[in-house]
């Protein structure tokens, strides 16, 4: 009895969470169905403002929203403050889409939309569906997660192709590096696996590349 009550309990419990689900995706769909074309960008919380990274994004992003973009970000510190802090100084929508952390995720005060999340998954969605490119600056567990999450929809067609822009060159270089070396020389993914991403240095690049791919999609 004690057994079947536990499982009734467990039961109950993913009903209700389901309501939560759905209403952050609800709340997710309705802040952002207006926005213009989006560039999501993703670093490192921890990055601070006199490091290259930060400087990096805030240009990009600044750069991004005078061609007229939205630019979206994880809404927390470091680059994503960066990118967020960029956007609205250049008068654009900067949009933060916020998790909740035990630590290290705070929003940061730039985001002029903002919306929070509980769950990873609800919030991945977003980045997808409202950005037409994305621009991975380095960081760490998140950033890497949110770069193969992109890869991995491309790759099996779940989504339409998009760039996938990696900035500073000297920072990937040894993950693909290892895509080349022993992911591609092991068969375990194929040539045009590794066309996906774009790697480089420059935001006006960056810019460049982004500019291209809306304009063949318009």
């Amino acid at each position: 009895m004690e057994r079947q009550y536990l499982i009734d309990a467990m039961t109950v419990k993913d009903t209700w969470r389901m309501f939560r689900i759905m209403a952050e995706f609800v709340e997710g769909f309705e802040h952002l169905s207006d926005i213009p074309p989006a560039v999501s960008i993703f670093g490192s919380a921890r990055a601070r403002p006199e490091d290259p990274e930060y400087v990096t994004a805030e240009r990009l992003a600044r750069m991004l929203v005078e061609r007229g973009f939205a630019v979206i970000t994880g809404g927390g510190p470091g680059v994503m403050e960066a990118a967020n802090k960029g956007a609205a100084e250049a008068g654009g929508q900067s949009i933060g889409l916020n998790i909740e952390l035990p630590f290290e995720q705070k929003p940061n005060p730039y985001a002029n939309i903002q919306v929070n999340f509980r769950y990873f998954f609800v919030r991945k969605v977003m980045f997808v569906k409202y950005a037409i490119a994305y621009v991975v600056m380095p960081g760490g567990f998140g950033t890497v997660d949110e770069l193969f999450e992109a890869i991995t929809l491309i790759q099996t067609q779940k989504i339409k192709p998009f760039p996938v822009i990696l900035m500073d060159t000297a920072y990937w270089e040894g993950l693909l590096r290892w895509l080349r070396e022993t992911t591609l020389a092991k068969r375990k993914i194929s040539e045009e696996d590794l066309k996906i991403f774009h790697l480089t240095d420059s935001p006006e690049e960056a810019l460049e590349i982004v500019d291209r791919f809306h304009r063949l999609i318009r």
